[in-house]
């Protein structure tokens, strides 16, 4: 069995859990090493998702799940008829609709227990700061090098951990970026891409489900820095290839995007 208690919990636990939430978070609390005092630091975990799209999909549906206390949602965009080959937190019914509402009405009708802020805006540099400031970590589920630099620097000016996903055609990448206990995202890019010298997913595409590989492992990261569990991606870049089906782990210092 692995080592379960290799990392400080990010996250203190939280108030008792009712007779319901033994009965609902009962496979977590079977778990040595989780049981009931993992799932109360996860009830009372506060995570932002920055994102709503494919990679935010899954994550902000398994945070759900898993029952985090408090997930924020950050997504101005409105559901288009493309995004439903992956983002599978919309329906056909959703066209139109805001991406952060659509999002917050999947999670109250899969866990009522957990409460949904949401930040239907464009993040920039005059508000990440205070929108981050309320959270214990924030994961990052966008698509674009110019906001990936911004969550960056944001975390990073705060102390705070943030969880980083990619999709591309066939190829998927995942890492934990924290620059009071180990590497930062600049510290592998130090600056972004000319505009227009990488493809985007509206320009090359992406396999749908990848989004989901990916997005599990952006929630699985996240459980971990709450609860203390494991061992997290941090200093090392986890690659998915669909096609292989194969998944390899390297060094930051090793990887290149």
């Amino acid at each position: 069995m692995a080592e379960l208690r290799d990392m400080k919990a990010l996250v203190e636990p939280g108030r008792a859990l009712s007779d319901d939430e033994y009965l609902r978070y009962s496979r977590h609390i079977l778990i040595p090493g989780l049981d009931s005092i993992g799932q109360r630091r996860i009830i009372n975990a506060r995570v932002l998702c920055v994102g709503a799209g494919g990679l935010g999909s899954p994550t902000i549906l398994y945070l759900a799940a898993a029952g985090v206390g408090t997930i924020g949602i950050l997504d101005f965009d409105k559901v288009d008829l493309t995004n439903l080959q992956r983002q599978i937190i919309h329906t056909q019914n959703d066209l139109g609709k805001s991406k952060a509402q659509s999002a917050k009405e999947k999670v109250n009708q899969l866990n009522p227990g957990v409460e949904v802020v949401l930040h239907e805006l464009k993040l920039d540099e005059s508000n990440a700061l205070g929108i981050f400031k309320d959270y214990d970590l924030i994961i990052d589920c966008t698509d674009n090098f110019a906001t990936r630099y911004l969550i960056n620097d944001a975390t990073a000016l705060l102390g705070k951990p943030y969880i980083w996903g990619s999709t591309y055609q066939f190829d998927g990448q995942a890492s934990v970026f924290w620059s009071k206990e180990g590497p930062c995202y600049r510290c592998l890019h130090l600056t972004p891409p000319a505009p227009g010298s990488v493809q985007s997913c509206a320009e090359g595409g992406v396999l749908g489900l990848l989004c989901g590989a990916i997005g599990s492992i952006q929630s699985n990261e996240a459980i971990k820095l709450i609860t203390g569990i494991g061992n997290s991606l941090l200093g090392s870049i986890l690659i998915f290839n669909a096609l292989d089906t194969s998944y390899e782990k390297r060094s930051e210092e090793h990887t290149s995007e």
